[in-house]
This record gives structure tokens, sequence and C-alpha cells, in this order.
């Protein structure tokens, strides 16, 4: 299989997992997707894989690059998504409480206007990718399997933990915690 093949394969694999409706899916208006319940997953150090390059154009035009040897924390989500919403005020808290972790959006079946103006109301104080293509990378690890989904990556560079749906204090800031302590 060529490379553009396999990148057409996965980006319909991430297209369908992320717009897939199933009994835990929402619709709303015409964008049907797949919430998460807040699940947290955490992986043994022995059991992570690499987290591809967390690299792209933000919603301000600037470019964005994840600095190796320090902890990521990105999250998936698009300004028509409650969960999104309701989450909003405690990644901005949290990313203000942790300043030497790296917070990053990814903007997700969204238009830039109103991803900005979301970012406006929310005081959102960390970027947002604009480009969702990002996502592919995690296909052999703990992809993004809901809106919003927040993948958690170590100080080498390796997907730790993921949270599926809605963040909460709590359980973010016990993985952030958990990693830092590594």
């Amino acid at each position: 299989m060529t490379h553009r093949k396999a990148l057409a394969a996965l980006s319909l694999v991430l297209a369908l997992t992320l717009s897939a409706c199933s009994g835990s899916g929402t619709t709303t208006g015409n964008k049907s997707f797949v919430s998460g319940n807040g699940t947290v997953t955490f992986l043994d150090v022995s059991n992570r894989v690499a987290a591809p390059k967390i690299s792209g154009i933000t919603l301000t035009g600037t470019t964005f690059t994840l600095v190796p040897g320090t902890i990521g924390v990105l999250n998936v989500w698009a300004s028509w998504c409650a969960p999104c919403r309701a989450e909003a005020p405690t990644l901005a808290a949290l990313a203000l409480k942790y300043p030497e972790v790296s917070f990053v959006g990814v903007l997700t079946r969204d238009n830039i206007a109103t991803a900005q103006a979301f970012v406006n109301r929310f005081s959102l104080p960390y970027p947002t990718l604009k480009d969702d293509s990002i996502l592919l990378g995690f296909h052999n690890s703990l992809i993004a399997n809901a809106i919003p989904s927040t993948v958690i990556i170590d100080k080498n560079g390796k997907v730790a933990g993921r949270i599926s749906g809605e963040v909460t204090v709590a359980s973010l800031t016990d993985l952030i915690d958990r990693i830092r302590a590594e």
C-alpha cells in the first residue's frame, strides 16, 4: 500500500471514528459525533509509544510546535460541541495552574471564525491548531475517539494517557501530576 493510500485509509478511519453516531453519540444540527463519558486511560511507561510531532498553524496564524522534553496536553474540540464548552473553563484554569505543561487545542469539524469566538469567550490561554490531520499520527496509540478527547504526552514524547469526553479538574490534574512525578 502506498503512503498516500495508507494516509487516505487512516483519514477514513479517523473520520468514521469521530463522526460515527452510536448509542452514546449526540447530534447537533448537521454534526453527528461520538461523545465520550470521561473515561480516563493511563498507560504504564513500558506500554507507551511515540506521539507524532505536534506542530502546525494556529487559529491566529502562528506556528506552534510542542517542545521536546515537555509534557503536552492535546485537547480535540469544536465550538458546537456542548461538552467542549463545558470543559473549556477547566482547561483554561489548568493551563494557568501548570505553566510548565504545554497545552494545545486541535480544532475539528469547525470553522475558524466560530472557533476564534469560542477561544475568546473562554479566554483560552493556549494555542489551537486548525488542522486536525495531526490526529492521524496517533493511530498506533490512544487515538482521539470522541469529541472532546484529551491526550497527554509525557516528557519523553510518548502518549501517556487519554480522557475520552469532558475533562474534569480531578481527572486531568491526576494525569498531569502522575506524569510530572515520573
